[in-house]
């Protein structure tokens, strides 16, 4: 047999060997090492500095980026559930994202019986989730209208179901602006976790690991009931092989149904942590959306742990940038996402945990 055909085992420690030697993988290996280099000792003339001098702005930044990560977790994992099991590309994600965030204000308003310049002292933890659950359950039921109205008879024609999502989208997008008004508005951290405490001097705020910490759980829960429960393995299996499904008698349309109601209240529960950490106004609807297509084409379409990784890649690269370029160039930062892009696409064509459709 000519070398010319001869077939690596990618699964062997020679097929690993193999795909380590390849060009873009090579050069990913090249470029990581030559940021964190750049980072820990190089960036002097950065607004941070170099980590090896300032420890402390180094792990602030750090803090800044997983925090951050966990947000992104929380908005693109219903995303990514949903087109795992559905392969539909829900272009109306944001506008549940946006909608939950508004109802979960004006819900918390009605709570302390205030609507303008609320204290965070004022807002204890029951007047914070319970517009939390609010607002991600109103997002959780228009998901499901949608999804029976609009979605369920065209199943399998994939560019239909994201063109009837974006018009959606834009019906969502001028009923909002209608009834919540153009200003940005913001849902107010409970008080008990609203103050700051010390790392190497700098002072950080308590609520971004608060916001972690939901992120985590969320994660954990949703991991649970995907691996651990008979409803999450139908979902798996449906991700895996839809007609295989179909052809055990499964429901398949009741759990659609239900993977777009759980799709929907995550992009509603980020919405309620999206308003809490930066606001919510006309146009950010977009924004998270564009959020959630950059995790997922990083981590893969359908893949929970893509979802992680690429949210922690993204909030990598969001948090770094600004601080570790040099300072005439900061304004620079965002053009290190589509690079981000360009090198996991140039490694992992499908994402990092992506498999072809």
């Amino acid at each position: 047999m000519t070398p010319a055909l001869i077939e690596v085992d990618r699964g062997s420690p020679r097929g690993r060997l193999a795909d380590l030697r390849r060009p873009p993988v090579l050069v990913a290996a090249v470029v990581v090492l030559a940021v964190a280099a750049w980072v820990l000792f190089l960036a002097d003339g950065t607004p941070a500095g170099a980590a090896a001098g300032d420890p402390g702005t180094f792990l602030v930044t750090a803090l800044d980026a997983v925090t951050f990560a966990g947000l992104l977790f929380v908005a693109a994992s219903g995303f990514t559930l949903i087109f795992g099991l559905m392969r539909t590309v829900n272009m109306a994600h944001g506008s549940l994202f946006l909608l939950a965030a508004y109802v979960a204000i004006r819900v918390q308003e009605a709570m302390v019986g205030r609507s303008r310049n609320i204290d965070a002292a004022d807002v204890g933890l029951l007047d914070w989730l319970v517009p939390l659950l609010a607002g991600a359950g109103v997002a959780a039921v228009l998901g499901l209208l949608i999804q029976q109205v609009f979605l369920q008879w065209n199943e399998g024609q994939e560019m239909r179901q994201t063109l009837v999502t974006l018009a959606i989208t834009v019906v969502l997008a001028d009923q909002m602006l209608r009834e919540f008004g153009g200003l940005a508005q913001r849902m107010v951290w409970p008080g008990a976790v609203t103050h700051f405490f010390s790392i190497f001097g700098e002072r950080y705020a308590a609520t971004r690991l608060f916001m972690l910490g939901i992120a985590v759980l969320v994660g954990v829960l949703l991991w649970l009931w995907l691996n651990r429960t008979s409803v999450g393995m139908v979902i798996r299996a449906g991700v895996d092989d839809r007609q295989m499904v179909r052809g055990l008698g499964i429901n398949i349309r009741r759990v659609f149904a239900l993977t777009f109601f759980v799709g929907s209240f995550l992009a509603g529960v980020g919405g309620v942590l999206g308003a809490s950490f930066a606001g919510a106004a006309p146009g950010t609807d977009g924004s998270w959306l564009l959020n959630a297509l950059v995790v997922v084409i990083i981590g893969g379409l359908g893949s929970l742990k893509g979802a992680a990784a690429g949210s922690l890649l993204y909030g990598t690269v969001v948090a770094f940038s600004p601080a570790y370029l040099p300072s005439q160039y900061s304004y620079y930062a965002i053009i290190l996402t589509f690079g981000l892009l360009a090198v996991v696409l140039a490694v992992r064509p499908y994402g990092l945990f992506g498999r072809p459709a």
